[in-house]
């Protein structure tokens, strides 16, 4: 660590916080609404959520830099990875005679391997890409225009975890049908962004009033962007 932020260690615990639970609590719903102009769009439940991992993620690799983004992302990949053994080891108990919950229990928290290890592997790939865009635009474009760092990373980040996710968790399983597969993809990337865009103005608000008390803005120039250390050097 550079040095000591106030503020880091709350924001890596909310991050996890948020990934964790949408994660385990949303996938179990699949929901479809209607949208003006967009249409039907059919997507699980924690997308809603989802992305607010990625505005934590472009939050403190603008403020932080992406070596301190690098170590909150995996652990946020431990937490998730711990939250899906837990679920998996409750799940495969066995259930008390008087107790009849067990298939609404399955049901909500029953993830099976495949959507797990799926969900693990699309959320280390975007959240890496997601910091790497942002950390590079930043220097790109000498920290100005947030905004267009915020939204071009949450569309590269976002969409690789999406096309990651969605295929690798369902196809074949007909959890969703096959020919829904890339609408699902769609409703979704459409859903993350549009999430990020409703945030942008929470999003400066967040990051000026960090820079100012942490007295951090941190640029990659010279950073080591291999994503497999917990360095927090650069």
């Amino acid at each position: 660590m550079r040095k000591h932020y106030r503020y880091y260690d709350l924001i890596m615990a909310a991050f996890v916080t948020v990934l964790v639970c949408s994660n385990l609590i949303g996938p179990a719903k699949v929901t479809q609404i209607e949208v003006p102009v967009l249409g039907t769009l059919t997507f699980g439940a924690g997308v809603l959520f989802f992305p607010i991992s990625f505005i934590f993620g472009d939050i403190l690799t603008e403020v932080y830099g992406y070596a301190a983004s690098r170590r909150v992302i995996w652990a946020g990949f431990a937490g998730l990875a711990f939250a899906s053994l837990m679920a998996w080891m409750i799940v495969a108990l066995p259930p008390a005679p008087f107790w009849d919950n067990q298939h609404e229990y399955e049901v909500a928290f029953g993830s099976t391997w495949r959507i797990s290890l799926a969900g693990l592997v699309a959320f280390a790939v975007g959240e890496f890409v997601n910091s790497f865009v942002m950390a590079k635009m930043k220097v790109w474009s000498a920290g100005r225009h947030l905004w267009q760092r915020t939204i071009a990373s949450t569309v590269f980040g976002e969409a690789i975890d999406t096309v990651m996710f969605v295929p690798l968790a369902f196809w074949n399983t007909g959890i969703i049908p096959n020919d829904k597969i890339p609408l699902v993809i769609g409703a979704q990337i459409i859903s993350k962004i549009l999430v990020e865009v409703v945030f942008t103005p929470v999003v400066y608000k967040v990051v000026a009033f960090l820079k100012r008390v942490e007295h951090e803005d941190y640029y990659d120039t010279h950073t080591n962007f291999n994503p497999f250390t917990l360095d927090n050097s650069p």
